[in-house]
């Protein structure tokens, strides 16, 4: 009993720290995608970003780079890029550079398990960019693409309305508590969307690093002749990370404990690049675009991954620049709470994260139909008798006059007990 108590124990700690890793990453990219759901007109998306020739997707990858570093927080603003416009192959492009080709990433990769892996991931970043391109059509139809879009526009965390912040000079925005509030509340729909599956992420990977380094090292081919061992492994790394990832910088950790038990070099940056297809991520892209395109960009992105790996570890190896010298131990993985820059950046995000809930709650109502926070000066209404209710939406609002018309009928039919 005292063994299990240990092993919970130890799980929900290290679920911790990796969640102290990634937090102020989390705040700061769903801010971001609040911002870009409240304040980009589509217009200027759709002229920026429409589109799968090279000036596109090359503004959507530096777009990224400049971004978040949390998968999660990628793929909301991805998902408020796409439906404003931005076309299915910059919407991945983002995606690919905003968790690979952040400065943040690349500095805890290089503390931990040293500065090839560093350079290997921004070099690998722009190849999936460049292999997700010249794929992507294989994957998905232009339809399908289009279909993905409407789904994405009318997806749960969207209910979203017109915001009258979108035409304010960029002056009034960042003055007007009004354009704020747009931003709060698309802030807050998406964390109402997504954190059931960012908590699941954690403590999948909590748990999964109290796996020995002897579990992993028994999933990889070590002995067989090249490049049989290398190819296991790329395949491997991402299943691995499908099953246990957090995010981006979250999942660095684990790449230490898969790169002290034996993986390969192309094996831990294959299982890097996987974190935008694990299984919580997988349903949020069902949840998004629907179940086709969701599955259809999760087997191009496999690909890719693969591929990326496999063309870096060659490269690497043909240049002399593998790593050489001792792993790290389990000792050196996971750290502990320390008065660093860490505390500070999440003591920031903590306050974001407080000042937009504050906001929302300050200038919010709740929908009665979907329980999504709304801003009560710009929400449809709906009087019924002295009680006034607010919608984010002529869906709900709809549904919720269905409903009370339902109630009103209901109680304005005989009880058949007194009817016999």
């Amino acid at each position: 009993m005292t063994g299990v108590l240990d092993v919970i124990w130890h799980g929900l700690r290290d679920s911790f720290l990796m969640a102290w890793e990634v937090w102020w990453a989390l705040v700061l990219g769903f801010a971001i995608s609040g911002i870009l759901q409240a304040w980009v007109p589509r217009e200027r998306v759709e002229a920026a970003l429409a589109g799968s020739g090279p000036r596109p997707i090359a503004l959507a990858t530096g777009l990224g780079a400049a971004s978040s570093s949390c998968s999660y927080a990628a793929i909301a603003i991805a998902k408020s890029l796409f439906q404003k416009g931005a076309s299915g192959a910059s919407a991945l492009a983002f995606q690919f550079a905003s968790t690979n080709l952040v400065w943040e990433l690349g500095l805890v990769l290089w503390v931990l398990i040293g500065w090839q892996f560093t350079l290997a991931e921004y070099v690998g970043g722009i190849v999936m960019v460049l292999v997700m391109s010249v794929l992507l059509r294989r994957f998905v139809s232009r339809e399908l693409e289009e279909q993905a879009r409407s789904h994405a526009r009318q997806a749960d965390t969207g209910h979203q309305h017109h915001m009258a912040s979108e035409q304010l000079p960029w002056r009034e925005r960042l003055l007007s508590a009004r354009a704020w509030s747009d931003v709060a509340h698309n802030f807050r729909g998406d964390w109402q969307m997504l954190w059931k599956e960012v908590t699941i992420g954690f403590l999948l990977a909590g748990f999964i690093a109290q796996l020995g380094n002897g579990f992993f090292s028994s999933l990889f081919v070590q002995h067989a002749p090249q490049p049989i061992p290398t190819i296991e492994n790329v395949i491997v790394g991402p299943v691995i990370a499908v099953l246990s990832f957090v995010c981006s910088v979250g999942n660095v950790p684990l790449a230490a404990v898969l790169w002290s038990g034996g993986i390969s070099f192309a094996g831990v940056l294959a299982f890097l690049f996987a974190d935008l297809i694990v299984l919580p991520i997988i349903a949020i892209y069902r949840k998004y675009y629907g179940r086709s395109y969701a599955l259809r960009i999760t087997a191009l992105m496999f690909v890719t991954m693969v591929i990326a790996g496999l063309v870096v570890d060659g490269v690497f190896s043909l240049l002399g620049l593998l790593p050489s010298g001792p792993r790290p131990s389990r000792t050196d993985i996971f750290g502990s709470l320390q008065i660093d820059y860490k505390l500070f950046l999440n003591l920031l995000g903590l306050a974001i994260f407080a000042a937009l809930f504050w906001l929302t709650v300050r200038r919010g109502a709740t929908d009665p139909i979907c329980g999504m926070k709304v801003d009560r000066s710009k929400a449809i209404t709906k009087q019924l008798g002295s009680e006034k209710f607010y919608f984010c939406s002529e869906h709900c609002l709809h549904a919720f006059e269905a409903g009370a018309e339902r109630q009103a009928d209901s109680r304005h039919q005989p009880d058949a007990s007194h009817s016999r």
